[in-house]
């Protein structure tokens, strides 16, 4: 298994929540409660305690919200930079970078499994929505691959990222059941995945001292 894990995504210190965080945490709670298919934005401004044109505003759609909980997500991912200290683990492969990088999303994940669960289940009944969800996926993992010092550009990157989404998505499927206290289990299937996968991370570039990932 790969050697090391970087800390989970930290909390910071309680602040009052965004009228966009507001918004996506009442969609995720509703889904959770009861589905996606006939939830409804009226139910959602609702929910949030907000005016719906408060929601529109914010987002002009369901799917728009579901990409802005995917952008939630990766800031979170993103915003602790990986150790590049060169000296802290000369061993480091580029494919244990990539499993830091997605065991922290499924960390920030955790809170909201039912409502994943749910979608996961839902969304193929509605074809452009789970199409615009895979593409956010691919983004979101082109991001983690990048972060990770590999690159995503050409034939090989994007396979790279192709292959590291499809080792991401048969992962989840344990993340999904796993209920250690420590997900052993999910860090088991995905370091597993990614060595079958990780020729095509080339030797990867250890990411530069003090850089930090933003998303455009």
């Amino acid at each position: 298994m790969a050697q090391g894990r970087s800390p989970r995504v930290p909390g910071g210190a309680a602040a009052q929540p965004s009228e966009r965080d507001r918004i996506i945490d009442a969609a995720f709670s509703l889904i959770a409660q009861q589905g996606w298919r006939r939830l409804s934005l009226a139910e959602i401004a609702a929910e949030a305690g907000l005016p719906i044109l408060t929601l529109y505003r914010a987002f002009p759609s369901k799917a728009a919200i579901l990409c802005g909980f995917s952008r939630r997500i990766d800031e979170a991912v993103l915003a602790t930079p990986l150790d590049s200290d060169a000296s802290a683990d000369a061993d480091e492969r580029p494919r244990d970078r990539v499993f830091d990088l997605l065991m922290r999303r499924f960390d920030a994940l955790q809170p909201h499994r039912e409502a994943l669960e749910v979608l996961g289940r839902e969304l193929p009944t509605e074809p452009p929505t789970a199409l615009c969800a895979a593409a956010g996926l691919l983004r979101s993992i082109g991001w983690m691959l990048e972060t990770a010092g590999i690159s995503t550009v050409g034939l090989g990157g994007i396979l790279a990222v192709k292959l590291t989404a499809a080792a991401y998505l048969a992962t989840s499927r344990v993340w999904l059941r796993d209920d250690s206290p420590d997900l052993a289990p999910t860090m088991a299937a995905l370091d597993q995945r990614l060595r079958g996968i990780e020729r095509w991370f080339g030797s990867g570039r250890r990411p530069q001292p003090g850089a930090t990932a933003s998303r455009a």
